[in-house]
């Protein structure tokens, strides 16, 4: 009887381990955009289908898209609160409560989307998610390619915005146009349109796919082409859902949870983004104005007073505001992302 209790003793500790490398768990991961649109087609599902494939079918994903579970606003508290495992965040909707990453929304920093997004991956991981985001385990960064602004007239320097009403794509860009005598117009994404054609904005800042996604070619024919801005989302997991998860499922996500993979899931939205651009350039009722030397210089200096802004607000969260802006513009220049 002792040895079959030693035997017995010995199977299970080696089933143990066993057993806890074959955990099946299914994730809920929750968006705000549509399933088909770049975001979700090119970049949120193909890293879900990866971390299924990598972990052999233990860990599934099932995907909840176009704020099924929530409003776009509220995705990061859910995934907090672990209503949900996994969550979309764009910080920029919530204004005032990561002013660290707020850095990112400030135009005319970055000009590629795939290299930034592992510039800001490695950035704020060093310098801002411990005091901003430690309640959850961050996955990948994913900004749209530099977006810009739309409008229903030639628009080429700061001075044109004075008295125009634009939708802005973040707090940031909200900021931004009301500096330069405009009035930001906050609505929705899905309701620019409505905004557009009814005379309440005049103008749109918005990545180049969003002009086919959301049906603005006619509202906002007029480009100003040059790299604007980002808005760069998150891809968050609550770190419950983390710490619940065996050590072999657990190394899956870390391997999908990584600047490369910042990257891989950026480059499929900036592709779309500059195939819409290319598809735009080609229709002839498009207009398209290449700013000079000269003006670029000037919507530059226009945006100085937004780093003053935000220094300040870094600051008295109690954040060396200096050093961490040198260290972005560093990682910036890293990967040569900067402008």
């Amino acid at each position: 009887m002792k040895k079959t209790t030693v035997a017995l003793g010995a199977i299970l500790a080696v089933m143990g381990p066993l057993a806890a490398s074959a955990q099946e768990v299914t994730l809920r991961l929750s968006h705000w955009v549509p399933p088909t649109i770049a975001p979700a087609s090119k970049g949120i599902n193909p890293w879900a289908e990866a971390v299924m494939e990598a972990s052999e079918g233990r860990i599934k994903i099932d995907i909840f898209p176009a704020q099924q579970l929530g409003k776009a606003p509220d995705h990061y508290d859910m995934a907090v609160q672990g209503i949900v495992d996994l969550s979309y965040v764009n910080p920029g909707y919530t204004a005032g409560r990561f002013p660290i990453y707020a850095l990112t929304e400030i135009p005319f920093m970055a000009d590629d989307s795939v290299a930034a997004s592992k510039a800001i991956h490695e950035w704020y991981l060093a310098n801002g998610a411990e005091a901003e985001m430690s309640d959850v385990k961050i996955c990948f960064v994913h900004p749209h390619a530099p977006g810009a602004l739309h409008t229903q007239e030639n628009v080429t320097s700061p001075a044109d915005l004075k008295g125009k009403n634009i939708r802005p794509a973040h707090a940031t860009m909200a900021r931004f146009v009301s500096l330069l005598g405009g009035g930001p117009v906050q609505v929705p994404a899905p309701e620019v349109r409505e905004a557009l054609s009814k005379g309440t904005a005049e103008g749109v800042t918005f990545p180049w796919g969003a002009q086919y996604d959301f049906k603005l070619t006619e509202e906002v024919p007029v480009h100003l082409d040059m790299p604007f801005y980002l808005s760069s989302q998150l891809l968050v997991m609550n770190k419950g859902s983390y710490d619940r998860l065996s050590d072999a499922n657990k190394a899956v996500i870390d391997d999908h949870c990584n600047l490369d993979w910042s990257g891989k899931v950026s480059q499929g939205w900036a592709d779309d983004d500059m195939a819409a651009r290319e598809r735009l350039m080609a229709d002839d009722a498009q207009t398209f104005n290449t700013p000079t030397e000269a003006e670029v210089a000037a919507w530059r200096e226009a945006s100085m007073p937004l780093f003053d802004e935000w220094k300040a607000a870094v600051t008295a969260k109690g954040g060396d505001a200096d050093a961490i802006l040198d260290a972005y513009k560093a990682a910036l220049d890293k990967f040569d992302a900067a402008y």
